[in-house]
C-alpha cells in the first residue's frame, strides 16, 4: 500500500483551476487498488473541501502547509504559532505595509486595508511583468470578501489577543522583490519559524514544525504506511519538505528547475494531467517490480 500525497494549486488543479477527469480517474483508481491518497496543500482546510467535494473525492488532508490534518472526519494534528511568533510576524507585516492573511481554528482572516495595499504596490511599477502571466497571479491578489469562513480584521492587535484562537499561518503578498528579500530575512531571523513561499510573490509563516513533510509523516503514521512508500507530488518551495519526507518525489513539469532537481521524477506539467500521469508511472513500475522475470 502506497500513500500518495499530491499538492493542490500548480498541481492536482490546472491553471483554470479544475481538477482534471484525467486526474480525478487516477486518483480514483489508486484507491481503487487499495493505496491511500491525500491532499497536502496551503490552502486552508475549508478551502481543500470545498474543491474536493466539486469532484465527489473523499480524501484525507492537510491543510495550512500541513500544520491541520485530517483524516477520518477528526483532527490529527494541528501545529500553531505561538504567542510571540505571532506578534513578530504581524509586526513585520505592518512594518512593509503588505496585504496578508491569517489562517486559524476560526477560519481565515484577510486585512481590510488589503485592496489599498494591493492598489499601491501595483501602481508602483515594482511589480515584474512576468509576474501577471504566472498562473497564480489572479488567484493570489483576488480581493478577498467575508463569507464562506473568510473574515475581514481592522487590528490585527485585537486578534492575537484573542484566546480562543490559534493561528497556523500567515500569508504575505509580497509583489516587490526588493521588499520580498527584505521581508524574508526579517521572518527567517525569529527563531523556531518555518518560512516558504507557494509562489515568486507570496511569503508563508508557521510553526518551524508546521510543513508538509511533517503533515506527511503524521498522515503515514496514522495511516499505518512507512514513509519509503509514501509518494509526494509538488510544483513549488512549500512542497520541499514532503519531498524530503516521502520515499519517491515528484515534480511537475511547471516547477521550477530548482524543484526539479529535487525530486526523483518529473512528470507533465498540471495542465497537461500531470498528476494522472505521475500515479499511473508509480502504479505500474509497482506493478513491473511485483512480476515475476
Amino acid at each position: 500500500m502506497k500513500l500518495f500525497a499530491l499538492d493542490m494549486d500548480g498541481t492536482t488543479l490546472s491553471s483554470r483551476n479544475e481538477i482534471s477527469p484525467e486526474n480525478v480517474q487516477a486518483i480514483k483508481k489508486a484507491q481503487s487498488l487499495g493505496h491511500k491518497v491525500m491532499v497536502l496543500s496551503g490552502r486552508a482546510p475549508e478551502s481543500i473541501r470545498e474543491v474536493l467535494d466539486r469532484y465527489d473525492l473523499d480524501l484525507p488532508m492537510g491543510g495550512s502547509n500541513g500544520t491541520a490534518v485530517f483524516a477520518d472526519g477528526k483532527l490529527l494534528e494541528l501545529t500553531s504559532l505561538p504567542e510571540s511568533h505571532n506578534q513578530a510576524i504581524a509586526e513585520a507585516a505592518e512594518r512593509e505595509s503588505v496585504p496578508f492573511k491569517i489562517y486559524t481554528t476560526k477560519g481565515v482572516y484577510f486585512h481590510r486595508e488589503w485592496p489599498a495595499r494591493l492598489k499601491h504596490v501595483l501602481d508602483s511599477g515594482a511589480v515584474p511583468d512576468d509576474y501577471y502571466e504566472d498562473e497564480n497571479f489572479g488567484k493570489m491578489t483576488f480581493i478577498p470578501e467575508e463569507a464562506d469562513g473568510l473574515q475581514a480584521f481592522d487590528n490585527v492587535q485585537a486578534l492575537l489577543e484573542d484566546e480562543e484562537l490559534a493561528i497556523q499561518k500567515f500569508f504575505l503578498l509580497v509583489l516587490d522583490p526588493v521588499q520580498k528579500e527584505r521581508l524574508q530575512t526579517a521572518l527567517k531571523a525569529i527563531e523556531g519559524v518555518y518560512v516558504t513561499s507557494s509562489s515568486s510573490f507570496n511569503i508563508e509563516v508557521m510553526n518551524i514544525s508546521g510543513n508538509k513533510g511533517n503533515g506527511l509523516k503524521i498522515m503515514a503514521a496514522y495511516l499505518g504506511i512507512p514513509l519509503e512508500e509514501t509518494v509526494a507530488i509538488g510544483d513549488q518551495f512549500n512542497d520541499l519538505p514532503m519531498f524530503d519526507a516521502a520515499g519517491f518525489a515528484v515534480a511537475m513539469g511547471n516547477a521550477q528547475e530548482e524543484i526539479k532537481q529535487k525530486s526523483d521524477y518529473v512528470t507533465a506539467a498540471n495542465d497537461d494531467h500531470g498528476v494522472a500521469l505521475a500515479i499511473e508511472y508509480v502504479l505500474s513500475s509497482e506493478k513491473a517490480a511485483k512480476e515475476p522475470v
